[in-house]
Formats: C-alpha cells, sequence, structure tokens
C-alpha cells in the first residue's frame, strides 16, 4: 500500500468521493429488502439529487437493546450482513439509505435522525458534525483494530486522533474513457477542455459540487478545498466552458451508457471505473496527473444515538477483517486496515486503478471542509447546472 499521508499539505482537509457524494450505487437484493428499511438505495450526489424519504413508521423509534438503527450508503448495507450479524448477536438491523453527505446532515440537523445509532458519513462531513457537536466520541477500548490500521489513518486530517470516527473504506475519483475511440491516452483534466469538440455530448461529470468544482481548481492549479473566491470563481468560470461539451452531470447514470459506447468518458468514482472496465475491457479508469481526490468513508456514532451497546457491537463485528474483506471484494473499495489489505484477493491488492502507486497518490488531495466558502461553491453549483 502506497503511503497517503495525512500530515501532507495535499491531505489538509478531507478526502470525498463524495462530497456531498463520496460515492457509489450498489443495487440492493430483493431479498436485503426484506432485511431493512431501505429508503431511496442510491448514491447520486449533487445539485441532482433527491432527498431519502423520512424513515418508515418502523424505523422511527430508537428501539431496544435487540434492534439497531443504521443510516447509510447503499453500498454497505445487504442481506447477507444483516443476516450474519443477527445470527451472531441476535440484534436486528433496520437500514436507511441516504444518497448524499449533505442529505444525510440535514435529516440529523432537523431531528430525524435521533433513532440512529451507526451512520456512515465520508471523511469531510466528519469534521463538518464535529464541529456541529452532533457525534459521540470513540471509546477505543470497545473498538478492535486501531493498531491494524495503515499510517495514513493513525491520525488522518478530517479527524485528529480518531475521535470521532473509524475509516473505513476509500477509494479515488477520476476519468473513465473509451480507449478504442479515444486513441490519444487520457492523462490530465485539460484533455476534456482540449477536445471538448470531439467530446460534445459523448461526456459526462459527477452530479457533486465538491467533486466537479474540485478538479477544475485542481486543473488551474489550485488546492480542491480552496476558499479563495477568485479561485472558486476561476474554476466556475472554467468548467462554464465546458458545459455546452457535457450529456450530463450524473453520478450513476453514465455507467450503462460507456459500457455500450453511447459515451466516450466519463468522471467517476474509482469502484465504478473497475466495475465498467470489467464489462467492456476497452474503457480504462485513469488518475489525472496533476491531481485528483482521495475520498474516505467513515463509521459514526451520533451523540443521540439510542442504542450505544448495539452499536459498538456492530462496529466491532463490521471491521472484523474477515468481515470486512468480504464485503469490500464485494465492493471493490480499498481498505485502510492492515490486516483486511491482507486478505484481499490478488488482483484487487494490485490492481493500480484500486490502490494506486505512490507517484501518482503524492499528487492526490483530500476533500476539505471549506466552511464559509460552502455557500459560495454552492452558488456556482447551481448556476453551473441549471445554465
Amino acid at each position: 500500500m502506497p503511503p497517503v499521508h495525512p500530515s501532507n499539505s495535499r491531505f489538509s482537509g478531507r478526502s470525498p468521493r463524495l462530497s456531498a457524494s463520496r460515492r457509489r450505487f450498489l443495487q440492493l437484493s430483493g431479498a436485503a429488502l426484506s432485511g431493512a428499511v431501505l429508503t431511496n438505495c442510491a448514491r447520486n450526489i449533487g445539485g441532482g439529487s433527491t432527498d431519502a424519504s423520512p424513515a418508515s413508521p418502523a424505523s422511527s423509534s430508537g428501539g431496544g437493546d435487540n434492534t439497531l438503527h443504521v443510516y447509510s450508503w447503499s453500498t454497505y448495507i445487504d442481506d447477507d450482513l444483516l443476516k450474519s450479524f443477527e445470527q451472531e448477536t441476535g440484534i436486528k438491523v433496520i437500514a436507511d439509505i441516504y444518497d448524499s453527505n449533505e442529505t444525510m446532515l440535514a435529516k440529523i440537523q432537523a431531528g430525524g435522525g435521533k433513532q440512529y445509532s451507526i451512520i456512515y458519513p465520508s471523511d469531510y462531513m466528519v469534521g463538518q458534525m464535529a464541529e456541529l457537536n452532533l457525534l459521540s466520541p470513540i471509546d477505543k477500548e470497545r473498538v478492535p483494530g486501531y493498531s491494524d490500521l495503515l499510517a495514513q489513518w493513525e491520525s488522518p486530517s478530517y479527524d485528529v486522533d480518531n475521535t470521532n470516527s473509524i475509516p473505513y473504506a476509500w477509494g479515488t475519483t477520476g476519468l473513465v474513457y473509451n480507449t478504442e475511440v479515444l486513441t490519444k491516452p487520457v492523462t490530465d483534466w485539460s484533455y476534456l477542455w482540449d477536445n471538448k469538440k470531439q467530446l460534445s455530448g459523448k461526456m459526462t461529470l459527477l452530479n457533486d459540487v465538491r467533486e466537479v468544482m474540485g478538479f477544475a481548481l485542481k486543473s488551474l492549479g489550485f488546492s480542491n478545498s480552496s476558499k479563495d473566491p477568485k479561485q472558486i470563481e476561476a474554476a466556475y468560470k472554467k468548467l462554464a466552458q465546458l458545459k455546452p461539451s457535457l450529456s450530463s452531470f450524473t453520478t450513476d447514470g453514465w455507467r450503462d451508457q460507456i459500457v455500450v459506447g453511447d459515451l466516450l468518458l466519463s468522471h467517476a468514482y474509482s469502484v465504478d471505473g473497475i466495475d465498467v472496465m470489467a464489462s467492456n475491457p476497452k474503457l480504462k479508469y485513469v488518475i489525472p496527473s496533476s491531481g485528483a481526490t482521495v475520498w474516505t468513508d467513515t463509521i459514526v456514532i451520533p451523540k443521540a444515538a439510542p442504542n450505544m451497546d448495539a452499536a459498538y457491537k456492530w462496529i466491532e463485528y463490521t471491521i472484523n477483517p474477515e468481515t470486512a474483506a468480504t464485503v469490500l471484494t464485494r465492493l471493490k473499495f480499498a481498505t485502510p486496515n492492515q490486516k483486511t489489505l491482507a486478505l484481499l484477493p490478488q488482483e484487487l491488492r494490485e490492481n493500480p486503478a484500486l490502490i494506486p502507486p505512490d507517484a501518482v497518490l503524492e499528487k492526490c488531495e483530500v476533500l476539505a471542509n471549506v466552511d464559509s466558502a460552502t455557500d459560495l461553491y454552492d452558488r456556482y453549483w447551481t448556476q453551473l447546472t441549471s445554465a
């Protein structure tokens, strides 16, 4: 595993693959629907995402010692995990699904999240939730495996000393393109602007304000989490030049289209890039040379958690290396845990699209909490996506 040191300046904040994002839609099996209350099972992020509907009556109460309410990306919950956890502990899990970090935060802030004892926010959102006093500090004596974390996650910049979160999975954000049609290798973000005529109507960007504004900032030589109004405006103006050539802003809808050839290039999370490459060997996922996003998804316990004991049992079970390796192998996510990493199949451990070499990661950066600049990002995003 190449080093990704949070102490480096490029990691001075956070890391999503989700900015409102973090991440990937995974269609759950029909059987999973009987094991959890699933709301809005999509991970489409950004301005076009639809807020998760309120929890069903069955999941609106805190529950007793034998019920655990989880609020998660759809990716991390499936029928096998729910069944095996209940068999192991006797605790029934009821899971509600959100499609973006911002959807989740809005619900928690509105008081609708008091039933949840486990949430899966992305890195930058951990810092935001901690600032809002929404998280319960992790009792490390009740969490095994901290000593097994890779060095870069022992005290990440988004949560120093892992005070409020447990790193669970990580990945990158880059570009997927059709090598048969685009015969000149795609190496950097500049390719989008240099070849926008050929790509017109055939490329998509993520429906995610921070990811899209972030890569535009990187392409200009700035941090993807800049708070400088002039730099943010410059990124918006550059994206506005690209807008007429876009097919759409979409976090999930591009995948089938690029596999069959209707699209030539898409802005994508690494896990989705790996998936589509498996479906069409002519496709390739690349991390642009000027740098991209490295994201981490975490597990946290909200301050208002009604069932703390069940929450710690869930954490202990799901971060167990054998359990985590099974889930992350299915998802094709990288792991920050050394023991889990050793249990991943060799083809995943050695896949540079999943775990890039150090030289590539050196130029990558987490998405940091931009504090007061958030409104400025959102304003430009609204202008960009509605124009």
